[in-house]
């Protein structure tokens, strides 16, 4: 049976002719459907392929963003009590799109209310430049949530971590800076960069927040009453070589993360190089003790009050110093004469040889890495004279802090540092007995005596020992009238614990200050007499032991 059927068509002469096939629409139906199939197919499949595209995108970021921040993160630096001296913290950062702003009049009234204190003349020419800007770095918890309720789309808000330093300029000089790229720059963030990048524990140091914050205070008012360039002082343990302070003036709050070139800004303890003068009479004295050259008893006769080597003429700085003199009493009285003989009995070998093993020629190992490297010099006949009372040789701060530890600590060799260590540590004997046993009560007598030159440091209850120095700055073909005072003192005497280095960088005299004397007398002097150590950095070493001699004893349990 025939399944077509026909439709003929007339049109005057024409005839048209068409004839329908069930099995051909049948056909173009089926085509049509497995086409659509096909593209449902490829389009499900299409899809799948996004959805799986994007969650690996996705991860890819979300682990991006925590590599990102796994490379922000620092380990804490904690002080030897558990304050906190450096932090890293979750922060957000917000940030304005102009060109999504709708109505810039409403939102700086908005932000006005919130921000009170904002330049906003700035911000409005920010805003004219059509160009993404911070509006608001490390914002608070409170303004954070003010802002956002704001609901301008124009405001963006972005986290990220940060390093935050709580005690500000407290301990500037010690943790130093890192860069914008997390890489530390000075300071223990460049030297423990690596091992503070690892994150593990917290680092704890040896320093104290609350004695640092005292010994600060007393320089910061004395570089005003005595209008130095800058000062520095360093508070160190004499037998296990741990630093509890470690200032230098003037310093920076290491937030700001400012580049900072200014040269008066160096590290004074550990970097600055200087000639500290008569402080080094006591090594010279020590050097004949421990050669087992000279005692405290040996005496000295017809001393002269001027000597000369080379082109140079040495002379006493104080012209009624007596001739005659025991090795005690020159470095009592401070007598230049007296060391360069005592010197010049030891032998320019050995007492070259004793400063090499107290440290004070080379430079020396140390936590930070901004240490100053003391200048070289050809030794000689005059170089062995001028260097036996201070003159012509260089070294930093913490050198002499560390000398004079192992001078007063029974001849302990000593390693300065900041890093409190987990386990105990044997320090080499490296000087004979009779050294400590001699040289501390001679240093005591510096601070009781009236022919001594650092009554003012007399703290009741302390048992204060010392030396002073007052040099001369040196420039280019001589030396100049600006001094460098310094006082090197140890307490307890009997039975050291600390020693305490106060340095001022060109001080000069206050002819309105009052100095109270510390010996019970009630003596007062108004103005200062001369522009030595004895009458400025005695006084601010004075003044820091009353503050914090009494931390020490609790803290510390010590007994003076």
């Amino acid at each position: 049976m025939n399944n077509k059927k026909k439709l003929i068509l007339y049109d005057n002469n024409n005839e048209f002719e068409y004839s329908k096939s069930k099995s051909d629409i049948d056909i173009k139906f089926n085509r049509v459907a497995f086409i659509f199939f096909i593209f449902f197919v490829i389009s499900v499949i299409y899809s799948i392929h996004l959805i799986h595209l994007g969650s690996i995108k996705y991860d890819g970021l979300k682990k991006d963003r925590i590599k990102v921040f796994n490379n922000l993160q620092r380990a804490d630096i904690i002080d030897r009590n558990g304050n906190f001296l450096a932090r890293t913290v979750s922060s957000i950062d917000v940030g304005i799109n102009p060109s999504e702003i709708i109505d810039s009049k409403k939102l700086l009234l908005n932000l006005g209310y919130i921000f009170p204190n904002k330049d906003y003349e700035s911000i409005k020419l920010k805003i004219k430049n059509d160009k993404f800007f911070w509006f608001e770095k490390k914002i608070s918890d409170e303004n954070y949530e003010k802002i956002m309720m704001l609901g301008d789309k124009s405001i963006k808000s972005e986290e990220k971590l940060t390093r935050v330093y709580p005690q500000k300029n407290l301990f500037s000089h010690i943790i130093g800076q890192i860069d914008d790229d997390n890489k530390g720059i000075s300071g223990l963030e460049k030297s423990l960069d690596e091992d503070l990048k690892q994150n593990k524990d917290k680092i704890q140091l040896t320093v104290d927040k609350d004695i640092q914050f005292l010994i600060r205070e007393e320089l910061i008012k004395y570089n005003e009453i005595f209008r130095t360039k800058g000062s520095a002082a360093i508070l160190i343990n004499v037998n296990n070589g741990e630093i509890i302070s470690l200032v230098s003036l003037p310093d920076f709050d290491p937030n700001q993360r400012t580049n900072i070139t200014d040269e008066n800004y160096i590290n004074r303890v550990t970097k600055g190089v200087y000639e500290f003068g008569s402080v080094f009479k006591t090594f010279t004295l020590a050097a004949g003790i421990h050669e087992n050259i000279v005692e405290p008893e040996t005496q000295f006769k017809n001393l002269e009050k001027n000597i000369s080597c080379g082109k140079n003429t040495i002379s006493e700085y104080d012209k009624e110093i007596p001739s005659n003199l025991t090795a005690e009493q020159i470095l009592i009285r401070s007598g230049n004469i007296g060391s360069v003989r005592i010197a010049q009995s030891i032998g320019l070998e050995k007492f070259k040889n004793f400063l090499n093993l107290l440290g004070l020629i080379k430079s020396i190992e140390f936590d930070i890495e901004e240490v100053g490297i003391p200048l070289s010099f050809r030794w000689g006949k005059c170089k062995l004279v001028t260097t036996s009372y201070g003159h012509g040789i260089t070294t930093t701060v913490l050198q002499l802090a560390n000398a004079y530890s192992i001078i007063v600590n029974g001849g302990f060799n000593i390693n300065p540092t900041l890093i409190k260590k987990k386990s105990k540590i044997t320090n080499k004997k490296i000087l004979n007995n009779d050294v400590s046993k001699k040289i501390n009560p001679i240093l005591r007598k510096v601070v009781t005596t009236k022919e001594g030159t650092a009554s003012l440091a007399n703290v009741n209850g302390y048992q204060v020992g010392g030396k002073t120095g007052t040099a001369q700055t040196s420039v280019i073909g001589g030396y100049s009238n600006k001094k460098i005072n310094t006082f090197a003192s140890v307490f307890p005497t009997s039975n050291p614990k600390y020693v305490l280095i106060v340095m001022l960088d060109e001080p000069k005299t206050n002819s309105e200050y009052i100095y109270n004397y510390r010996d019970g007398s009630g003596i007062k002097y108004k103005g200062t007499p001369y522009n030595t150590a004895g009458w400025t950095s005695v006084e601010v070493a004075g003044q820091i032991i009353e503050k914090i001699g009494p931390i020490l004893a609790t803290k510390y349990n010590e007994v003076y």
